[in-house]
């Protein structure tokens, strides 16, 4: 069964307005919020540049997500999954053949007088595509070997091609998202404990032959293999300076010493957890966390509520891209993981991943919106 069928929803403009999950919607303002202060003390007390670009950008792209979500239902969602993914992969192929190289990575497809990086539409698709597979398949198949093959392929091919960029931290998200995805559509747990086995090997095999150097030096600091405090351990040992200074209340806005005198490196990216820590201390921090962790909760509570089981899956799997965002980023500014160059969602400046999440809480909130389409159910719910 691969369609969806109307039961009840909102029929005017208006109605599906005001019945949009305006939970959401303040969660996804209040971090963006928090990351315009963060951009400004940045900036040394300037609005223009990155606090003013943090802001619009944020509310164009909140804009065009309540348009989305009113104006594309969960059908809609479902007819372009599979198209979406073949797209993302066929630019992707691209990447490796003409793609733009920029401090070392080739990343960028240049299209005329526009740049796109394929990695990034592939976060979407990846959900997209996984969800209508197994909104689509009987559930009874989902724990047979024969079954998993086409969603594992659907996975592995657009890792690989990631890694080549190379791109180890978006590979990892595509990763996770993916096999979050089977995990929720039914995958057995002895497949899983199976996978996981062939992923330690698979682990062991992409460091010795597949990293490369400087993601090796990365792996190798992280483990205490090697010490490398000016080189490959700079940016981890003054994120841990930052945040073992901070206290319970911080430093004060635009006070922190690492952040401001320029220790830290990447602090209005990857690194901004890390300044929110120094300026706001560990209050400020829980905070933060509170609210992804509200954000997450949420999300998991549209996918729950959802009838059709494509609704399910792509709110899930929404809410497993923010979960490795922001897990792997507060992570690695405090030595947990290796550095892998992952932004703090909304909050870090750039636009790549703010758009990735965005549009998957476009479609969150379509699926919530029309909640009442029902279609095929997978036996986890």
């Amino acid at each position: 069964m691969t369609t969806l069928s109307m039961t009840a929803g909102p029929n005017t403009v208006f109605d599906r307005f005001a019945k949009l999950n305006w939970g959401i919607i303040t969660i996804l303002i209040a971090l963006a919020f928090v990351g315009v202060l963060m951009h400004f003390s940045v900036s040394s007390g300037a609005w223009t540049d990155m606090p003013l670009t943090h802001g619009i950008r944020f509310a164009v792209l909140l804009a065009m997500m309540v348009l989305a979500a009113i104006f594309l239902d969960t059908r809609v969602w479902l007819a372009i999954a599979y198209p979406l993914y073949a797209v993302a992969l066929i630019l992707l192929v691209g990447v490796e053949v003409a793609g733009a190289t920029r401090m070392g990575a080739t990343r960028w497809l240049d299209i005329g007088p526009l740049s796109l990086q394929p990695s990034e539409l592939m976060k979407v698709g990846i959900v997209l595509a996984l969800a209508r597979y197994y909104h689509s398949l009987d559930p009874r198949k989902t724990g047979t070997v024969l079954w998993i093959v086409p969603p594992f392929l659907m996975i592995v091919a657009p890792v690989a091609l990631v890694m080549h960029q190379p791109d180890l931290g978006t590979s990892l998200m595509i990763l996770f998202a993916g096999v979050c995805i089977m995990f929720l559509g039914g995958l057995l747990w002895r497949i899983i404990a199976a996978g996981a086995i062939v992923a330690i090997g698979g682990a062991i095999f992409a460091y010795f032959g597949v990293l490369h150097e400087y993601q090796r030096q990365r792996v190798d600091v992280f483990l205490g293999i090697t010490q490398d405090p000016l080189g490959a351990g700079y940016h981890v040992l003054q994120s841990k300076i930052a945040i073992g200074s901070a206290g319970l209340f911080g430093r004060g806005w635009m006070q922190g010493t690492q952040s401001q005198l320029d220790f830290l490196p990447e602090k209005h990216t990857d690194f901004i957890f890390t300044m929110i820590v120094e300026e706001f201390g560990l209050l400020g921090g829980a905070l933060v966390l509170g609210l992804f962790g509200a954000l997450m909760g949420l999300t998991m509570q549209v996918a729950y509520k959802a009838r059709s089981l494509f609704g399910k899956l792509a709110a899930g799997g929404v809410a497993a891209t923010l979960a490795c965002y922001v897990f792997i980023n507060t992570a690695m500014v405090i030595g947990l993981v290796p550095v892998v160059g992952i932004p703090l969602p909304i909050i870090s400046f750039g636009g790549t991943a703010m758009v990735t999440l965005m549009a998957g809480y476009a479609i969150v909130l379509s699926v919530d919106l029309h909640r009442d389409q029902h279609g095929a159910r997978g036996w986890l719910w």
